[in-house]
């Protein structure tokens, strides 16, 4: 059951994706232009090169946010069970909050959390 369950996931998957992809292109018409091909913000019309380089802090900085994010995606299912999983859930809990933590540890000694 669960080998061809996911078979069925991934075919359905790339069939959904390619046939979307697929409509896409056969129901809409394409009429390129100079207008079209230009950068976009807000309306406002670009000044000079639409090419900017970004300081790479706010990269890093957006990095550590969604791994800390994302880390308590893992903490609420452990939260919502914590009582019937007993110590070895807890001890394997403060484990991965540690390995965390010295992530977080090394982020802040390299400056990425530093705002410009």
């Amino acid at each position: 059951m669960g080998e061809s369950a996911i078979l069925v996931l991934i075919i359905s998957a790339v069939v959904f994706s390619a046939g979307g992809i697929l409509a896409g292109k056969l129901l809409v018409k394409s009429k390129p232009s100079k207008v079209k091909s230009e950068a976009y913000e807000c309306g406002v019309q670009t000044i000079g090169k639409s090419w900017v380089q970004f300081n790479v802090g706010y990269y890093l900085f957006a990095l550590i946010f969604l791994i800390f994010d994302v880390e308590l995606v893992f903490l609420y299912p452990w939260a919502v069970a914590a009582k019937q999983l007993g110590w070895v859930a807890l001890i394997e809990v403060i484990i991965f909050l540690f390995i965390l933590f010295l992530g977080f540890l090394y982020a802040h000694k390299k400056g990425a959390l530093r705002w410009m």
